[in-house]
């Protein structure tokens, strides 16, 4: 077996610290072809599905793979932008933003990249990049506030698996969760007020979670209680009674149980209860995509209406707006803890380094393998 290196490496090369945010991950085009390939991906993750790979390999090739692909990639193409699909387009501008906040602060040679869990940009491809650029320190931060098995977790298993193929390992940290964090209940929380302060607030504020089949739950998968923390703290935050809001679930898939209540079963539910506005808001997506732009601004904004609803606000996720920006680099800089601080910053190391090939030269001329 021979192990990926990288080509006429050089061993006084100045070492660098990198920062990998990694997201779900979108297809390369919103068209049937497209959309076969990246669900093939990422429905065949046993971390996603958790059912005997010989099964479910007839399922996916059998059924799944003929009939969802061309209705996904129609909704896909109602949210597509000319620079591709908003989950790309956010990521992209959310690594940005922390790229020039820690240079800023700590120097250029802090390198911060993207990629995919399913789909390009990969996350080996990336890797590989930041290995050509001299990353020694690496940390992995998935945008996933809550942890859950069939994300946070299969994120390390993509760069674990990634690693056992490397020659040489970088030092390595990961983040697994921050559904806590008082930086990020307080973007949430300025990001809602602010809309409420453009917009109005509506009768009942519904936090929607991505969902996850219920069985994950009862074998120990943290994510339901990370997602109830999550409302709890915010709801702490805006000054909201326990009648002022509901934390739902969405996005549901197949015939088993999944967590409850379901988003868009309450939906059309709440008017009939006299519910006759809401606002709703995602917590655990960090940036726009097709689950929140059109499930739930269209379709379940459809389901509201249609039950007798009269107001229904959808609050953009944060995104790439400063006050998340702002929360995101301060988990990155306690995360990069002993590795970096400003007076003992990259640039700093850099040039520590030049001083040290300089000292070997003048001892050992015209060596580099020294």
């Amino acid at each position: 077996m021979s192990y990926k290196g990288t080509d006429n490496f050089s061993h006084n090369k100045p070492e660098r610290l990198g920062v990998l945010v990694t997201n779900l991950g979108t297809p390369d085009a919103p068209t049937t072809p497209a959309l076969r390939r990246y669900l093939a991906e990422f429905l065949w993750d046993p971390r996603v599905v958790e059912v005997p790979r010989p099964i479910w390999w007839m399922i996916l090739h059998g059924i799944i793979l003929r009939i969802r692909p061309k209705k996904s990639a129609q909704g896909y193409a109602s949210v597509w932008k000319p620079e591709g699909s908003p989950l790309l387009i956010h990521t992209a501008k959310q690594a940005e933003g922390i790229r020039e906040a820690l240079k800023q602060k700590y120097g250029s040679n802090v390198v911060v990249g993207f990629a995919m869990r399913y789909g390009n940009p990969s996350i080996s491809k990336v890797l590989d990049e930041m290995q050509d650029q001299g990353v020694h320190k690496l940390l992995i931060l998935p945008l996933y506030p809550q942890y859950s098995a069939s994300t946070t977790a299969s994120t390390f298993d993509a760069v674990a698996a990634d690693f056992t193929r490397r020659r040489w390992l970088p030092d390595f940290r990961f983040v697994s969760h921050y559904h806590d964090y008082p930086p990020y209940i307080e973007a949430m929380a300025r990001h809602i007020e602010s809309h409420w302060s453009n917009h109005g607030r509506s009768d009942k504020l519904i936090l929607s979670y991505h969902g996850v089949p219920l069985k994950y739950l009862k074998k120990g998968d943290p994510y339901h209680c990370e997602c109830h923390k999550t409302s709890r703290l915010l709801a702490e935050r805006l000054g909201l009674s326990q009648d002022n809001y509901l934390t739902t679930f969405q996005s549901r898939f197949g015939n088993e149980e999944w967590l409850q209540p379901y988003t868009d079963e309450t939906l059309k539910a709440l008017p009939g209860k006299g519910v006759k506005s809401v606002d709703v808001f995602c917590p655990g997506f960090s940036s726009d995509c097709l689950e929140t732009i059109e499930e739930i601004n269209e379709e379940n904004r459809g389901y509201f209406l249609e039950a007798g609803g009269e107001g229904f606000g959808y609050i953009p996720c944060l995104n790439a707006t400063p006050g998340h920006i702002d929360a995101l680099v301060q988990l990155v800089e306690e995360n990069l803890k002993g590795w970096v601080t400003p007076e003992n910053n990259p640039e700093e190391l850099e040039a520590r380094a030049r001083r040290a090939e300089e000292r070997k030269q003048a001892t050992y001329p015209g060596r580099d393998d020294v």
